[in-house]
C-alpha cells in the first residue's frame, strides 16, 4: 500500500520533503506533483524501480524519459549543451518545457531514447520539485503520469492513490493540478523541432 503526504505546494514542510527524499534513496517509486501534473519518479541509477515505472505506464526504450533538474547547470552533467542551448533554456526556464537532447555516459544507456541516445529535461516552476532536488543533490528520473488508456496527466492525489495504490510507494500529495502538457522541443540536432505545443510558448526557443 502506498503513502500520501500532503506538502504544501508554496511552502513546502522541509520535514515532509526529507521523508520523500528518503524514499527515493531507498528504491522507492514516487508520485509527485510538477508545474503540468503529477509525475512518476525514481532515482537514476536504479533499474529496479526504472522497471517499475515502464511497467506502470506500459511504455517500452522509444520513450523520451526525462531528467527534473533544479537548474540548466546541473543538467548540462546529463546532456550536451552548447553556449546558444545553455543560455535559450536558463531563459525560458524555471517553466513548462521539455527539451530533449543528446545524452551523455552519465546517463545510464536503459533511459535513453534507444535510437537517437536522448533524453528529456524539465526545470519545473515548483516550489515542491525544487525542495526535493534540493534536499537529493541529482535529477529524479521521470515521466509524466499518464496512465494507460488516458490522453491526459493525472491531476488527483486521491485519484491516483485509487488507481496505484499497490503500484507506487509514495504518493506526494501538492493539491489538485492542472494538466498543463509542457511545450517539448528536440534540440538534439542542428534544427531545433517543435515536438508538442503545450504550456510553454515555443517562440521562446524557436523565434
Amino acid at each position: 500500500m502506498s503513502r500520501l503526504i500532503s506538502i504544501h505546494p508554496v511552502d513546502p514542510q522541509m520535514r515532509m520533503i526529507s521523508q520523500v527524499v528518503a524514499a527515493l534513496r531507498n528504491g522507492d517509486v514516487i508520485v509527485y506533483p510538477t508545474d503540468s501534473g503529477y509525475a512518476l519518479g525514481c532515482t537514476l541509477d536504479n533499474k529496479k524501480a526504472f522497471e517499475r515505472v515502464c511497467r506502470i505506464r506500459n511504455v517500452d526504450k522509444k520513450h523520451n524519459f526525462t531528467l527534473v533538474c533544479p537548474g540548466i547547470s546541473e543538467a548540462s552533467k546529463y546532456v550536451s549543451v552548447d553556449n546558444e542551448q545553455f543560455r535559450l533554456i536558463r531563459g525560458s526556464t524555471p517553466g513548462p518545457y521539455t527539451f530533449i537532447l543528446k545524452a551523455l555516459k552519465s546517463v545510464p544507456s536503459r533511459v535513453m531514447q534507444e535510437k537517437k541516445r536522448t533524453i528529456g529535461i524539465r526545470i519545473p516552476d515548483s516550489s515542491i520539485c525544487m525542495a526535493m532536488l534540493a534536499e537529493l543533490g541529482e535529477p529524479i528520473m521521470s515521466t509524466t503520469l499518464i496512465l494507460p488508456g488516458n490522453a491526459e496527466a493525472e491531476h488527483d492525489p486521491y485519484e491516483i492513490r485509487d488507481a496505484l495504490d499497490y503500484a507506487v510507494d509514495f504518493i506526494v500529495d501538492g493539491g489538485y493540478l492542472t494538466s498543463q502538457p509542457t511545450t517539448v522541443i528536440d534540440m538534439s540536432e542542428d534544427e531545433y523541432v517543435l515536438v508538442r505545443e503545450g504550456a510553454g510558448d515555443p517562440s521562446v526557443i524557436l523565434g
